[in-house]
């Protein structure tokens, strides 16, 4: 599955790429949780870590905010998620960090177009292909401002210190997420579900001046692998309020 997010200007694409086709082992179809959320299993693309369906309350959770903690190879990336923009986003999300889906796992992707300045990270494979083994649909922002560096007026402006969700496209969200180290713009086709806190912002600035790893095809990378391997150690909620 691929999830993309396309700068303003550049032909620029953040991907989540698919894993290999698979079926469910057990020949059953595939799973849809009854709730409003709707947590769909996709059996072409298994589960890079085995977690079951989130659970999908008929009331989901849809008021106050989470915070969590978020210790990294480069430093401390506190969350905060916002029940009240994204609850079904915010509730999969808290799902994955209690059955440790996001530990050891390692941002794979780091971009620095001057309209684009983000870091992604949720994959436990660490090569942009893998995911939770379901998808579940868009909860998209609708009080972003218009992007100053788009004159048309159809990009967005993800600011500095957003947390949204990357996607393959419309309701094919999953378990990867990207955190705005600069602002950037964007069609708001990407769920915002919290922010990153100050020394988090800190984190963010120091994987990205350290840069992205040079290829032989291009020798200095505006997207790619960053050079400091940026590690989340352990996600898991602290408190609410």
């Amino acid at each position: 599955m691929n999830r993309a997010l396309i700068s303003a200007f550049a032909a620029v694409t953040l991907v989540v790429s698919g894993g290999s086709a698979a079926t469910a082992s057990d020949g059953a179809p595939p799973r849809t949780t009854h709730g409003p959320c709707q947590y769909a299993q996709t059996p072409d693309e298994p589960p890079a870590r085995h977690v079951p369906l989130p659970p999908d309350p008929r009331r989901t959770p849809s008021r106050g905010m989470v915070d969590v903690a978020v210790p990294t190879s480069q430093g401390p990336l506190p969350l905060r998620l916002d029940q009240a923009k994204a609850p079904c986003t915010v509730q999969s999300f808290l799902h994955l960090a209690r059955h440790g889906f996001y530990d050891r796992t390692v941002c794979h992707r780091l971009t620095a177009y001057p309209t684009l300045k983000v870091l992604q990270c949720g994959d436990p494979t660490g090569t942009g292909e893998g995911g939770p083994g379901y998808k579940y649909k868009d909860e998209l922002p609708v009080d972003l401002p218009p992007a100053p560096t788009d004159p048309t007026g159809a990009r967005r402006l993800y600011g500095r210190g957003l947390l949204a969700m990357a996607n393959a496209g419309p309701d094919t969200n999953g378990s990867q997420f990207f955190v705005v180290y600069g602002d950037s713009a964007l069609r708001p086709n990407y769920t915002v579900f919290g922010t990153v806190g100050p020394d988090g912002l800190a984190t963010l600035d120091k994987t990205a001046a350290g840069g992205i790893e040079p290829t032989a095809e291009d020798p200095a990378p505006v997207d790619g692998t960053p050079v400091l391997r940026t590690e989340l150690l352990r996600v898991r909620p602290s408190c609410r309020h």
